[in-house]
């Protein structure tokens, strides 16, 4: 087995054995997410910013804000699919 495989194997291992709940602590202070929200009775959308554990942190007007504000306070941004 290779070194490479080794690390591998070690690093599905670790991950198997954690918990729901360690699983959701993973990037907590460095990831979040935005989803565009609807707001009773207008067309448009805002923007909810979420911690990588699924909390809420805030609503902006616009993306471009709300991804101004992830970058100010040193969160990656990322995409769900």
């Amino acid at each position: 087995m290779s070194v490479n495989n080794s690390y591998e194997t070690a690093v599905r291992n670790f991950l198997k054995g954690l918990s729901t709940h360690d699983f959701l602590k993973i990037g907590i202070d460095e990831i979040a997410y935005v989803r565009a929200v609807p707001i009773t009775g207008q067309a448009k959308s805002a923007y909810a910013v979420y911690a990588a554990d699924g909390t809420q942190l805030s609503v902006l007007e616009s993306m471009d804000m709300a991804m101004a504000t992830l970058r100010h306070n040193d969160l990656l941004p990322v995409t769900l699919h």
